[in-house]
């Protein structure tokens, strides 16, 4: 179990969980697995499209005090990219990668020396879809494209969570947006898991304790 000290006080490092619907998925099942190793926080509420993870991120950062963020793990996309009535995405994508640039000199000014990892958004079953609330998995794909781009040039890693999302069979899907199932919680927690354990300096194997998420998603 790696700590750090602060004087004569052990301190276990701390992660940030921000991001929407598919975050509220897996943090509670990160938070079981890490246990006691590294103190995880994440803010109860949705943290919905880039513009207002940007509002916000100031008081996200605050759900910890005055303790130090050692990593942040991140998304924002897929309200961005969501099409109601027929009309443009919420968010046209240049605006995007505009608010995602935004979003990365905040988090360098916030936290500075915390290692921050993106994560892409995952995939959705269009087909399923009622028409006049659509997401579009060639256009999530260009979203997460034009995200990554930004984020690299800020030296922040990328935590494809897209790609796991593919390899996830219909039955883990809980609607057609999420992956509220034992499968789907179990490929995204232990996914992020890769991460955040190399950058918390764990270096055992931990045992996954699942956690479910049962509530209805807000604004899916």
């Amino acid at each position: 179990m790696k700590r750090f000290r602060f004087g004569t006080e052990e301190k276990m490092k701390n992660v940030l969980l921000i991001g929407d619907s598919i975050r509220i998925g897996y943090d509670k099942a990160v938070k079981n697995t890490i246990g006691n190793r590294a103190n995880v926080y994440f803010p109860e509420e949705n943290c919905r499209f880039a513009s207002y993870v940007l509002r916000y991120l100031h008081e996200y950062k605050g759900i910890l005090g005055d303790h130090p963020v050692d990593v942040l793990h991140w998304n924002a996309g897929l309200w961005d990219c969501l099409r109601l009535f027929g009309e443009e995405p919420q968010t046209p994508i240049d605006v995007y990668a505009y608010y995602i640039d935004r979003i990365c000199m905040r988090i360098q000014k916030l936290f500075p020396g915390a290692k921050v990892i993106f994560a892409t958004s995952t995939s959705v079953q269009s087909e399923l879809m009622e028409p006049d609330f659509k997401r579009y998995n060639e256009e999530i794909e260009a979203y997460n494209a034009a995200a990554v781009e930004v984020v690299s040039k800020y030296g922040f890693q990328v935590n494809d969570l897209y790609a796991a999302s593919i390899t996830l069979p219909a039955e883990a899907h809980s609607d057609p947006v999420h992956y509220y199932t034992s499968m789907g919680t179990k490929c995204f927690t232990e996914q992020v898991l890769s991460y955040l354990l190399p950058a918390l300096d764990i270096d055992e194997e931990l045992e996954y304790r699942e956690v479910l998420h049962i509530k209805k998603p807000i604004g899916i």
